[in-house]
């Protein structure tokens, strides 16, 4: 089975929201305050997506032999890592540092930036510190409920 990249576009929206909310449910939601379940999962809905691209987010989508979505990362400002999601059937085979290196090699050079910036889920941590990111002095955060882990990659020009 091979996984083609690409660009996505306004017609994706749906697909990517099918795919990333039921992982955010299953693993990110557990790290989360039940309060800010419902915000979360709100936030990449398909009118949530739709409004991404249209704001200029950078979205690449991982594709299957079928055509379906399997992983899709996105960019925002340019340097920050805003979505990262794998489909469980193709975790642990690399598509998510594919898609980073995609989605990073997406920003026009003119926008390139010194830094990255993420905003980690505590149980992908892991997988952050194995692209080179490393915590900020923040540590992890609570923020009203949202528990994350701010982090960054500085890179060269």
């Amino acid at each position: 089975m091979s996984i083609k990249y690409r660009k996505a576009a306004g017609k994706d929206a749906q697909a990517i929201s099918e795919l990333i909310v039921p992982l955010t449910r299953k693993y990110v939601c557990p790290t989360f305050d039940e309060s800010m379940h419902d915000t979360l999962l709100q936030s990449m809905s398909v009118e949530n997506i739709e409004r991404y691209l249209s704001e200029g987010y950078l979205y690449v989508v991982a594709t299957d032999d079928m055509g379906e979505i399997v992983g899709v990362a996105a960019i925002r400002d340019a340097s920050h890592l805003y979505h990262l999601f794998v489909s469980e059937r193709y975790q642990g085979q690399g598509l998510s540092r594919k898609l980073w290196e995609k989605v990073r090699a997406e920003v026009p050079e003119n926008r390139r930036p010194t830094r990255f910036t993420v905003n980690s889920a505590l149980n992908a941590e892991h997988v952050y510190r194995s692209f080179g990111f490393v915590r900020t002095e923040e540590g992890v955060r609570n923020r009203n409920g949202i528990i994350d882990v701010p982090m960054v990659l500085n890179v060269d020009c």
